[in-house]
């Protein structure tokens, strides 16, 4: 079977973009979340809280030109691929074009903006606000298209929008494809833009965080005494390469892609399995040839939501043990839904290349109903770790995990 390395890493986050300053931001103790004044309005919506990459101006990014078919999500995921493909050195390579490069891209929904012109038609049979790019926008693949149709890739294209382990499962499926031989280089990732509609969506589920008079304190993934998680925004991009490929050419290796387990709990749309659940992180060991005591570090999915957190640390501790050492990026960016699991992978290569891994913040107490790990709280903790495993789950029941092994 053909290697798979990962030579390329950006993204944009409520932090911000550089892997530098998210980490001193997190060591400052400093959170995204918000209080979003502009849902005030939204009278039956509880939440007031989100983590807005505000910073990013994504109807600035490119010429206007490019952006007649980009919404914010778009945008996202375009420019963390150019970041990305900039850092890999491959930005202007022929490879791009070859047929050999593809690209995996999800996200939960498209840009929302344009579903407005598409109700006032239902409603009224009017037209108005609506063009030929308003679907375009909004369609769920809307990222994984752009990508393709900015770069001018040839290759695989897939689309991965399942939810929470959009990202995660956009980066498995891109391992699987150079793995098997079918492409040389993946663009692998997911975006999500902040929207009142993907906090209705938990609220009406009981599932949002309210405590919107302290932001800074919530969400609390894991806590006992979490009310629920926040929505977040951003984006994030891996190019996968095939490692005699990277190596022929003297790119980067940041970290190898060594297992990928995915299946779905079959079950339930919103209450989760903690048993297939640990089924998948069991199937990434199996990929990756490793015994459960070899994994290092676990980043967490922790939505900070009761049935999601306790499943997956019962899971987590039924497969690796109670000493694992586990955290929880959400409590930093909020759930930031499609984009989360390429974020995550993101930031856990920066934390193993250097050997450090950020606190779960705002977890003071940890539920008892909690499966046993190690819960690192307080500051970074050294951790020496040669392999790392990310998890995600979505909606559905549809579970991932990924297994990253350090190379420098």
């Amino acid at each position: 079977m053909r290697r798979v390395v990962v030579t390329g890493m950006a993204g944009i986050t409520p932090l911000g973009t550089e892997w530098p300053d998210i980490r001193d931001a997190m060591a400052a103790g400093r959170t995204g979340v918000k209080y979003i004044e502009a849902w005030d309005s939204l009278g039956d919506l509880k939440t007031r809280l989100g983590a807005p990459a505000s910073y990013f101006d994504h109807a600035k990014i490119f010429p206007r030109k490019q952006m007649r078919s980009m919404g914010r999500v778009a945008a996202l995921g375009v420019w963390a691929a150019q970041e990305a493909l900039t850092h890999a050195g491959l930005i202007d390579d022929p490879i791009l074009t070859s047929g050999r490069t593809g690209v995996a891209f999800g996200s939960s929904y498209g840009s929302t903006e344009p579903t407005k012109g598409f109700v006032h038609f239902m409603e009224t049979g009017e037209a108005t606000g609506l063009s030929a790019m308003s679907y375009i926008k909004m369609m769920s693949h809307t990222a994984v298209i752009n990508i393709g149709i900015f770069f001018g890739l040839r290759g695989r294209v897939i689309t991965t929008s399942s939810a929470c382990t959009s990202g995660s499962q956009a980066i498995g499926y891109s391992y699987e494809a150079i793995k098997y031989g079918h492409a040389d280089v993946m663009i692998a990732g997911g975006a999500e833009e902040l929207c009142p509609t993907m906090a209705i969506v938990f609220d009406t589920l009981f599932a949002t965080s309210c405590k919107n008079d302290t932001p800074q304190v919530t969400p609390q993934p894991y806590d006992q005494n979490r009310d629920g998680l926040v929505i977040g925004e951003g984006g994030a991009a891996l190019i996968l390469e095939e490692r005699e490929h990277a190596i022929a050419r003297g790119a980067p290796i940041l970290a190898e892609l060594v297992g990928f387990g995915t299946n779905m709990d079959g079950s339930h749309v919103t209450d989760p399995l903690a048993e297939t659940m640990g089924g998948a992180l069991k199937l990434a060991l199996g990929d990756a040839a490793l015994s459960p005591d070899a994994i290092g570090f676990v980043s967490g999915h922790g939505t900070a939501t009761i049935q999601g957190d306790i499943a997956e640390t019962r899971a987590t501790s039924e497969v690796l043990g109670s000493k694992a050492p586990i955290h929880s990026l959400k409590g930093y960016f909020g759930h930031t839904l499609g984009a989360c699991g390429a974020i995550e992978a993101w930031l856990t290569i920066e934390m193993m290349r250097e050997g450090r891994f950020a606190p779960n913040i705002n977890l003071t107490t940890v539920d008892e109903r909690c499966g046993p790990l190690d819960y690192i709280t307080g500051s970074f903790r050294p951790i020496d770790a040669d392999f790392v495993m990310s998890n995600n789950f979505a909606f559905g029941g549809v579970n991932t995990s990924l297994i990253f092994r350090r190379t420098a």
